[in-house]
């Protein structure tokens, strides 16, 4: 995941809007009396209007930042904002979890006991049909294991020619090898053991994975029951992966792919109702 980035204000950025609204005003003053004639050669002039006209500029910009940022950091702020909100909002998660699987769970009694009726049966084996796919049911076959882990450091210290962005597990990077076991032919696929669905996203925040609303730390394990040959071959030829194994061998980040015989994976059982979506066009 990518780590916490921070913008460094310059010290100009640290100063209030008026004093460098004093300064743009005297610099343009300045610059005007550069431009009455006879003061300066045409060549200065000119120069001087070109300067005149980049002041201007800035001071838009200027103003524009003042506003938008009205006393703050713009990015800084909403990024602290997140990390502290996710916490809170995961054990609201944690909360309706549980209250979803105690509604599931009478859903299926009352299925059962209605049962008996044709139609109702009937409609539930059609159902059933569809469970598979959409990972609502347990499934359990032979894949492979994928992990990627975030680079060990000592303190502040990183490889030579690294930077804090080269040493961690990127979104990109999970999200790269998803995309290239589902094109290896998965049948069914979990990250940190949670079922993947039509509605999962995979999203960083700092150098966390958040996950149906779930927060999860390095390292990131991704299974998927397939053909063991196709899904390393679909590995192999993704540039994403691809750039990850390049990366872990030149920081000391972790990658791994096993095979694996005997995958156990459970239904999906958080939300799988879709708020809201858009055809792609």
């Amino acid at each position: 995941m990518s780590a916490d980035r921070r913008p460094s204000a310059s010290p100009a950025g640290d100063r209030p809007p008026s004093s460098r609204h004093r300064d743009l005003v005297y610099a343009a003053r300045t610059t005007l009396r550069a431009l009455r004639p006879g003061t300066r050669p045409d060549r200065d002039r000119r120069w001087s209007a070109a300067a005149l006209a980049m002041i201007a500029a800035a001071g838009v910009l200027f103003t524009v930042t003042a506003t938008a940022a009205d006393g703050t950091t713009l990015r800084t702020d909403e990024d602290v904002r997140l990390r502290e909100l996710i916490p809170q909002r995961d054990d609201e998660v944690v909360r309706l979890e549980d209250r979803a699987a105690r509604l599931r769970d009478e859903v299926d009694a009352l299925a059962e006991a209605a049962a008996g009726d044709d139609e109702v049966a009937a409609e539930l084996d059609r159902a059933q049909l569809y469970m598979y796919a959409a990972g609502l049911v347990p499934v359990r076959g032979p894949g492979v294991v994928v992990s990627l882990d975030d680079a060990p450091r000592q303190g502040d210290q990183l490889p030579a020619g690294a930077t804090v962005d080269d040493v961690v597990v990127h979104q990109q990077d999970v999200q790269a090898v998803v995309n290239a076991l589902w094109a290896g032919g998965a049948e069914a696929m979990t990250i940190m053991g949670v079922r993947v669905v039509s509605t999962t996203a995979v999203r960083c925040v700092g150098n966390t994975l958040l996950l149906h609303g779930r927060v999860y730390s390095p390292p990131f394990v991704i299974a998927a029951i397939g053909n063991n040959e196709a899904m390393s071959n679909a590995l192999d030829a993704s540039r994403g992966v691809r750039a990850f194994r390049s990366a872990a061998e030149a920081f000391g980040l972790g990658y791994s792919m096993t095979g694996d015989s005997d995958i156990s994976m459970p239904a999906f059982d958080g939300q799988v109702e879709m708020n809201d979506a858009k055809v792609p066009r």
